[in-house]
């Protein structure tokens, strides 16, 4: 990214050049400041018969929840006759998460036909049945339930999440997806070995550890009903300091497992130290300041020597 601004100060309209870095800076935009918008606009602008641009802005422009203009670039790269293979696994992603899971399911077999061996094609159909299992859940049709689509769904996301791992044993997340959809079907022992294999993989992205520990947390928490180790990998999740897409729902989740270990009298000194800490990362120092005067008279009414 840093050389094709440099080459861009140089050549700032120049197509190649604009097409390189708008790929650079998407790749690497996991924050929410939406930094490859505005070069991904401006290389489309350059380069307007490539497909390829077309479809990460429609992305990027989803993730901004710009959707007029996003339908308006993912049609014309659909339209387009190049490069349909790359364009199809990243519509059917536009598609998975507006919810559209049979017309995300479609394109991504049709991709699969061309490249049967792409663990990314395997792992967004993984995400598809996923998506499908989110879905049933939120259904008021309890009848589709009870008639075990949601067991069909799973198997059927497991399955894709285990061909994406044999084809590519590094990809992190597709084992901590199915580890968590072993989890909703009760499949704990399984679960576990997936979350163990991802928290031992080395030299993780510091975004992908952060949301590893972070979901890892939220398993303990709700499926082993431990909160002393959600507790332990909700400040690992933390300690990376990373300020990605997970930060804003980790502190609330830490957030309001301390609140009740507080409601509940549990180890009250450090539940409220947890809160302070809180309010100390989202810059309220006021409230922090008071958690932390709150601990500390509560360690001299159970410590009177203190």
């Amino acid at each position: 990214m840093a050389c094709f601004a440099k080459v861009l100060e140089v050549d700032p309209e120049n197509p190649e050049y604009n097409t390189g870095y708008a790929v650079a800076t998407y790749r690497v935009d996991f924050a929410e400041d939406c930094i490859s918008l505005e070069p991904l606009r401006k290389a489309v602008r350059l380069n307007p018969g490539d497909p390829y641009l077309k479809v990460y802005l429609a992305l990027k422009l989803q993730d901004g929840g710009e959707t007029a203009e996003a339908e308006t670039h993912i049609g014309e790269a659909l339209s387009s006759t190049s490069c349909q293979t790359y364009v199809f696994r990243y519509a059917a992603k536009y598609y998975r998460r507006k919810g559209c899971i049979d017309k995300a399911l479609d394109l991504l077999h049709r991709a699969l036909q061309a490249s049967p061996d792409s663990a990314y094609l395997h792992y967004q159909i993984g995400l598809c049945y996923r998506k499908q299992m989110i879905q049933q859940k939120a259904s008021r049709n309890r009848q589709l339930r009870r008639q075990g689509i949601m067991q069909e769904l799973a198997q059927q996301a497991i399955c894709e999440f285990q061909r994406t791992v044999e084809l590519r044993p590094t990809f992190e997340m597709a084992y901590v997806y199915m580890a968590e959809i072993q989890a909703d079907i009760h499949q704990y022992e399984e679960a576990e070995a997936n979350f163990q294999k991802v928290l031992n993989i080395r030299n993780l992205e510091c975004h992908i550890e952060q949301n590893v520990h972070f979901r890892y947390a939220r398993y303990q928490q709700f499926h082993q009903k431990s909160e002393d180790k959600a507790i332990t990998h909700y400040l690992k999740s933390l300690k990376i300091g990373e300020k990605s897409f997970v930060w804003r729902k980790l502190l609330t989740a830490l957030e309001k497992v301390a609140e009740r270990r507080v409601d509940h009298n549990v180890l009250p000194v450090e539940s409220i130290g947890l809160l302070g800490l809180v309010h100390k990362l989202r810059g309220n120092m006021q409230e922090a300041l008071l958690c932390y005067e709150r601990a500390l008279r509560l360690t001299g009414e159970m410590n009177p020597e203190f």
